[in-house]
């Protein structure tokens, strides 16, 4: 039978000079975890690895006092209670229950990042056991097997650096296209304005030969009504990409009356980390099913254990997956889009590190990437976040 032996974790700095319209990454953090199984392949015990995606700092308190005593415990005292029918294999479903007695509901804050970080180390444990990738896994599961073969990614970058020139974004942008993106995002917010417009204007006629339909802007929740409004009126010309995260991710009232006068494609959902709140969002917030854009991230929301219900919730108020396009901008962002058949995952090719981008040997064309084979999220692929981080978490004693 299978069980669970036991599960580490270290805090991993991810310290930047950049910032967005709210924060500097200057003191960023993120937990890894490594959930060791009994499970021998190839003469190893399989290891499932986690972390929680950027943005949010390393919830090592929540994890070390409350989730990993509880999930060890069941594995010491009623292992069945982790596994599938079959008595072979993880069941996630029923360590997200584990992980989540004596919770109460609402609340979600870090303790969702906390339980999205494990819940990615049981899916990669789940998939290496099953000797899968996990994308293969979950279209197999919940897909009817019909995987996305080449995944929609975008090149998040574009952050305030100091003493930023225009020269110096036009050459991160174009670094991108290089690397085979042809849809590049850029932030606004940071700067008056007319700055963020000249800004803009250099990445679009600089980069993208004047196709703004290439450009997507994200503000990061900074704005209040007025002032989305009047970035609303200046960016509505331009045809932009889409207009990401203009005011507080639970102000629904800003994000409906936005709605209703922006004719473009807007972006909100990273910082939501329940369905609930994305549910909220739906009925709320005047979101539109036939353009905008939702980018709820399982690795800080619960995990994908949570984001099925996410899923489900939209497809009875008719939303198609293809409207989902993830935060996070790693393996597990990937695979879920590939698995689940979502409109595509974010990527960041330069900030970050070593958590950030897909497997070492695939390459980005025309902001396409094809799928690792490699069973589980194939983060061993990634050689720098393998031997600098996961590597010596599983063997450490």
């Amino acid at each position: 039978m299978v069980n669970i032996v036991d599960v580490r974790d270290v805090v991993v700095p991810i310290r930047s000079d950049i910032r967005n319209a709210y924060i500097d990454f200057s003191t960023m953090t993120v937990s890894v975890i490594a959930l060791i199984t009994d499970v021998v392949h190839e003469g190893r015990p399989v290891v499932g690895f986690g972390f929680n995606s950027n943005g949010r700092y390393a919830p090592q308190g929540l994890l070390r006092e409350r989730f990993i005593p509880r999930l060890l415990e069941a594995a010491r005292t009623d292992p069945g209670t982790l596994l599938d029918e079959s008595g072979t294999n993880l069941d996630p479903d029923a360590i997200w229950h584990v992980l989540m007695r004596n919770e109460k509901p609402g609340g979600h804050g870090e303790r969702s990042v906390a339980v999205g970080a494990l819940d990615m180390a049981v899916w990669d444990a789940t998939a290496k056991i099953a000797q899968v990738p996990l994308w293969r896994l979950l279209s197999d599961q919940s897909h009817g097997g019909d995987a996305v073969p080449r995944v929609f990614v975008y090149a998040a970058g574009g952050y305030y650096y100091p003493g930023e020139t225009h020269t110096a974004l036009v050459d991160e942008m174009r670094s991108y296209l290089d690397r085979g993106y042809s849809v590049v995002k850029m932030k606004i917010g940071g700067a008056p304005l007319d700055e963020d417009l000249r800004r803009i204007e250099a990445v679009v006629d600089g980069v993208l030969g004047g196709d703004a339909g290439r450009l997507a802007v994200d503000a990061n929740g900074r704005f209040d009504l007025r002032t989305a409004v009047r970035y609303a009126e200046a960016l509505a010309p331009m045809g932009l990409r889409w207009y990401e995260e203009p005011g507080d991710p639970l102000d629904y009232h800003l994000h409906n009356a936005l709605s209703g006068g922006y004719a473009g494609p807007l972006a909100t959902g990273e910082n939501l980390f329940s369905h609930q709140d994305a549910r909220n969002l739906i009925r709320y917030a005047g979101m539109r099913s036939d353009r905008d854009i939702l980018q709820f991230d399982p690795a800080l929301s619960y995990g994908l254990v949570e984001y099925f219900r996410t899923l489900d919730m939209l497809a009875e108020h008719g939303w198609s997956r293809h409207r989902c396009i993830p935060h996070g901008g790693h393996q597990m962002a990937l695979n879920v889009a590939a698995g689940l058949g979502l409109g595509g995952c974010e990527s960041y090719p330069d900030v970050f590190a070593p958590f950030n981008g897909f497997a070492d040997h695939i390459a980005v064309e025309d902001s396409r990437v094809e799928l690792p084979e490699e069973p589980g999220l194939a983060m061993e692929t990634k050689a720098e976040l393998y031997s600098t981080v996961l590597k010596p978490l599983a063997e450490s004693p």
